[in-house]
């Protein structure tokens, strides 16, 4: 009985925050238009202020805007009453965030941005509100009904507002073209920065870790090459370090399966052209085209085509690097 209670109380919560999210998109108009436009002009910082519930989702809605290439910070309207709102510039865009309209810190702050000029973007569902009549542009969160059965806890209104910053952030990031790079370079400590911006050059094998042989070495040459490193792999070279081919534990099998000499020149049995990797690929991308080719390792070369090293998915899992489609086809950096 109590478990049937609960979750009824739930999906009744959730079914009314649904009903009002979908009263704004259906009433979403060019104001939207309007906020992206002011933000897109900004020639200073985005700041998004509210008290309450509405400041914690400012937070978000700014962290979310400086992650997508649009810097924006929080400042809170009591700090900014006194001494903060020297932070704010006249080339600045302020978000206000404030359902009923009528918060009072924000309404002190209201005459002192009127009077620098500075655009604001109001997030409001009173728009009869002082804070609506100050506005340059005002987004509407308002909610026929609270999912609070006492009419009071900010839910559908939290919830739409928070909906609308989300709106508001996905246009500008989509507006700008901002790409997955970028958005990774923002979060160099996660695991999305691991994958996007380490390079190749930063897992790769270097030096004697490199199977490697000679154009004028032998079959046999490149077995004893193959054991020592286990990679399955021995890269051959011409000289200056361009690479002429590979030998692979397939080759190896397929030549002694045909009965041929292991005395053979190397020359007559390897592998060429190859998979061929630089040294600046992102490892995301290099991982994608090893899952894709079916290969576990490769030779990786400098600007000039030189062998500088070896790359080897083992060791790109080691670096917590991997594939299972984290890349859409537009981050292939051999496209």
């Amino acid at each position: 009985m109590i478990t049937e209670k609960l979750l009824s109380f739930a999906r009744e919560t959730l079914n009314i925050e649904i009903i009002e999210a979908q009263r704004m998109h259906d009433r979403l108009d060019n104001s939207i238009v309007t906020a992206c436009q002011l933000l897109l002009a900004c020639k200073g910082k985005v700041i998004v202020a509210g008290m309450g519930k509405s400041g914690h989702i400012g937070k978000k809605i700014a962290a979310s805007l400086t992650s997508t290439g649009t810097p924006a910070f929080f400042l809170h309207p009591s700090e900014a009453l006194h001494g903060d709102f020297g932070v704010i510039e006249t080339r600045d865009v302020i978000m206000l965030i404030s359902y009923s309209g009528k918060t009072r810190e924000l309404d002190v702050l209201l005459p002192l941005l009127e009077e620098s000029q500075i655009p604001i973007i109001a997030l409001t569902g009173n728009l009869s509100s002082s804070l609506a009549r100050a506005a340059t542009c005002v987004l509407n969160v308002h909610v026929e009904r609270e999912a609070c059965p006492m009419g009071v806890a900010p839910t559908s209104s939290a919830v739409n507002t928070l909906m609308m910053g989300d709106a508001l952030t996905m246009a500008l990031m989509r507006h700008r073209g901002f790409s997955l790079e970028q958005f990774a370079r923002s979060h160099p400590g996660g695991y999305l920065g691991a994958k996007l911006l380490n390079r190749v050059h930063h897992v790769m094998r270097r030096g004697n870790q490199i199977p490697r042989i000679t154009d004028q070495e032998t079959v046999m040459d490149a077995i004893f090459e193959l054991s020592r490193t286990g990679l399955g792999l021995t890269i051959i070279c011409e000289s200056e370090n361009q690479i002429a081919g590979v030998f692979t534990d397939r080759d190896l099998r397929r030549w002694l399966l045909n009965g041929r000499k292991l005395s053979a020149p190397i020359t007559a049995v390897m592998t060429n052209p190859c998979h061929l990797f630089s040294s600046d690929w992102c490892i995301a991308s290099a991982l994608e085209i090893m899952h894709k080719q079916r290969i576990t390792t490769a030779p990786v070369v400098d600007p000039k085509g030189k062998l500088v090293g070896v790359i080897n998915t083992h060791d790109l899992y080691q670096a917590e690097i991997s594939y299972r489609g984290i890349l859409p086809s537009t981050m292939n950096e051999t496209s």
